[in-house]
């Protein structure tokens, strides 16, 4: 079973593989459709998953627990 931290990091290379260069505007438009929708923990989440995908972008990634 994936904990939840590993479970970000595998949204957060989803994202890439799938987004590419426009993976920040994806995540973006996930965020503010869920917070115009009210759902907040969805927005909390997709936060969660656009720092491991900025981490992986940095080149250095916290190691996941």
């Amino acid at each position: 079973m994936m904990s939840p931290e590993h479970e970000l990091w595998a949204c957060a290379l989803h994202v890439e593989k799938e987004h590419g260069d426009r993976a920040p505007e994806f995540i973006a438009e996930r965020v503010r459709t869920l917070a115009m929708t009210g759902d907040m923990l969805g927005v909390e989440r997709w936060q969660a998953i656009a720092d491991k995908f900025d981490q992986l972008q940095a080149g250095f990634p916290s190691q996941p627990q």
